[in-house]
């Protein structure tokens, strides 16, 4: 017995497979691969002081007015002469230009620097794991850290974890949207797939779900 099929079973029958590989890819565009170690290490963005930094402040030929500090739950400090100066979102920089101007009032030609000794980081520049993991954490951000870093900072992934069901949430500064990458966990961790490394960026979230089975 013969079939015959005409064009429109044909297309019908492309669109269900087409369909079909769109599911078992997740629909979720894919990042370039990283290398496991870099060949040439790269500045990162210029640091954002976060809650609960750590902060030396040097005021140059005043001692007096120099100080460690931490960095207050609501984003500001105290140091001699200046009380609840803002300094989460600043860089460094941008904070000791801030002090130079309230010094002023007091002394003449302040120099100031300061330098961040212990860090948290803004949430904007935490790479945050959670879901089917070791120990979901939220870790400070280091220039050219991989998905590889982060996976050993949480213990890797759990017994029950679907690895290569995870996803990666960006927010995209250009459009100002939150794009969601596809990412390969189980054949990084597990099979040692390199092309399944991808370079992060501050304030990543990866999420991994739980298998079904």
């Amino acid at each position: 017995m013969r079939f015959s099929m005409g064009s429109k079973g044909l297309a019908a029958i492309g669109v269900v497979a087409t369909t079909l590989g769109g599911c078992a890819g997740g629909g979720r565009p894919e990042l370039p691969p990283a290398a496991y170690v870099a060949t040439q290490e790269q500045p990162g963005e210029e640091y954002v002081i976060g809650p609960l930094d750590q902060l030396n402040i040097f005021v140059w030929r005043n001692p007096e007015l120099s100080a460690k500090v931490q960095v207050r739950p609501d984003g500001r400090i105290t140091t001699p002469l200046i009380s609840d100066m803002p300094a989460v979102g600043k860089t460094p920089a941008m904070l000791a230009d801030d002090m130079k101007l309230a010094l002023g009032e007091y002394i003449k030609d302040p120099i100031v620097s300061v330098i961040v000794e212990n860090f948290s980081g803004t949430f904007s520049q935490q790479v945050r794991i959670v879901g089917a993991t070791g120990k979901p954490a939220s870790i400070p951000y280091r220039a050219n850290m991989t998905l590889l870093d982060a996976m050993i900072a949480v213990g890797g992934l759990s017994e029950y974890a679907a690895g290569n069901r995870a996803k990666l949430v960006r927010y995209d500064r250009a459009t100002g949207r939150q794009v969601e990458y596809q990412l390969k966990l189980s054949s990084l961790l597990k099979n040692g797939d390199s092309t399944a490394n991808v370079r992060l960026e501050p304030g990543d979230v990866i999420i991994i779900p739980e298998s079904m089975f």
